[in-house]
This record gives structure tokens, C-alpha cells and sequence, in this order.
């Protein structure tokens, strides 16, 4: 995999085939959203409900994605950074209201979780599927795939804490799930926001080189 800070060339999104992939994935994540938020609801499970926000934000972040293809670097640069901001204010949305969630005593229903993560699982691997070969694109494209990938983990770690919610018959397994995606969500915001920053600044420099 092409590190994130080097200079190499990167796929920008700009192919047909990458754009109906594009397309199935944000139809993908656009239904995962609604079925998982109706079902973390049903079964009270915060980790159900932060993989579900997971679904939504990946959907509009996907269409923004496919807005900028094909435009300047800048702009590709610009789009990855809102997303990298509105990565790290989910995870942190998602982290406090876990914590908030701790003063609470109820029990999430562990059939539900188990079942829907098994869905979303599902979803999620065909949209890592779909984008694999596109995993080390620019800020932009790397944005994507990130998100994917974190949704396929979201999804295993939902139903390893259905099991512990069965196994224990406590909310806390529930609980440490939904701050480890917090946290992941985090992380790869931290990396998409780097990223973006050195090509926002690599397009600074180029325009200063051709106006020199």
C-alpha cells in the first residue's frame, strides 16, 4: 500500500467504473442506515445506533466524493478535509454520548444486535469488494475506502458486543464497543485530515511554481 505522506501519483476517481461502484455503495450505506437506526432503537444498543450514523455519514460523504471528481486538486483536497472533520465529529458525538449512556442500567436486546450486525456485515463487505481497488487513491479516494473499511469493523465488533450482551446480560459490552468506534472513527479522521492538508498544500505550492 502507498504510504499517506509521499509524493507518488494517485488514482483521482476519475473512471466510469469507479463511479457505478461509487453508486452501489452509497445505495448500500443509504439503506444500512435506516434499517440499523430503527433496529438500535428497538433494541436500545448504542453500538447498533453509532454503526448506523457510521451508514448515513459514509452516504453523504460517498456523494460528495462523486461531486468532485475530475476537479482540481485543491477542491479534491477541500472535500477530503470536511470529511475528515465530520469523521472526528462523529466519533467524538458517538463517544459522548457512550459515556452518557453509562448512567443508564438497561440491558440492549442481543438478538437484535447480533442479527442486524450480521446484515450490515454483509453490506459492508460488498462495499469493501467493490472499492478495494481503489484503496490507495488520493485524499478524496482514500476517504472512501476508509470508511468502508471502518464499517466492516464496526459491524464484526457490533457483534462481538451482542455476545457479550448475551453472555454477561449487561449493557457494558455495548458500551466498549461504541467507544471503540469512536475511537476508529478518530483515527481515520485524523488520517484523512493529514492527508488532505499535504495536498491542499502540494496544489498551494503548484500554483505558486506556475505563476512564478
Amino acid at each position: 500500500m502507498a504510504g499517506c505522506c509521499d509524493h507518488d501519483v494517485r488514482f483521482e476517481g476519475v473512471s466510469d467504473a469507479y463511479k457505478r461502484r461509487l453508486w452501489l455503495v452509497i445505495a448500500i450505506n443509504a439503506a444500512m442506515f435506516a434499517v440499523e437506526m430503527s433496529a438500535g432503537q428497538a433494541a436500545q444498543s448504542q453500538a447498533l445506533k453509532a454503526d448506523a450514523l457510521d451508514f448515513l455519514g459514509d452516504a453523504l460523504t460517498y456523494g460528495l466524493s462523486l461531486a468532485v471528481i475530475g476537479m482540481s486538486l485543491r477542491v479534491r483536497a477541500t472535500a477530503a478535509l470536511v470529511k475528515g472533520m465530520s469523521l472526528m465529529a462523529m466519533g467524538l458525538w458517538v463517544l459522548g454520548t457512550t459515556l452518557y449512556r453509562v448512567l443508564y442500567t438497561g440491558v440492549p436486546e442481543a438478538e437484535i444486535m447480533g442479527l442486524i450486525g450480521f446484515l450490515a456485515l454483509g453490506a459492508n463487505l460488498a462495499s469493501v469488494l467493490l472499492l478495494m481497488a481503489y484503496k490507495d487513491g488520493d485524499a478524496n479516494v482514500r476517504s472512501v475506502w476508509l470508511c468502508s473499511r471502518n464499517d466492516a469493523i464496526g459491524n464484526v465488533a457490533v457483534m462481538l458486543a451482542a455476545l457479550g450482551v448475551w453472555g454477561t446480560a449487561s449493557g457494558w459490552p455495548d458500551l466498549i464497543v461504541a467507544g471503540l468506534m469512536a475511537a476508529l472513527f478518530v483515527n481515520s479522521s485524523v488520517q484523512i485530515i493529514r492527508q488532505s492538508l499535504q495536498e491542499r498544500r502540494a496544489a498551494a505550492l503548484g500554483d505558486q511554481n506556475r505563476a512564478a
